[in-house]
């Protein structure tokens, strides 16, 4: 028999950063291509949405230091 089975494709959510398959709704934040396709905080009871509101907004704020960090203009000046 010549069945192959291939690992699934992971790529990291931009959003939340959690591995989705590509080209799919990450179901951790609901966003796809950058825009809300699922409000997904609202399904949530209201222990799970703080908690999940809270690590939404600490891996925001680690992505606004790294694109601080690798400035292009910065970089140029140095």
């Amino acid at each position: 028999m010549h069945l192959h089975i291939k690992k699934a494709t992971l790529v990291i959510c931009p959003k939340c950063g959690k591995p989705v398959q590509s080209h799919t709704i990450c179901w951790n934040c609901g966003y796809y291509k950058g825009r809300e396709v699922i409000n997904v905080l609202a399904k949530l009871e209201k222990k799970e949405r703080k908690l999940r509101e809270k690590e939404m907004q600490a891996h925001e704020k680690e992505e606004g230091k790294r694109e601080k960090e690798l400035n292009m203009e910065d970089l140029s000046r140095r």
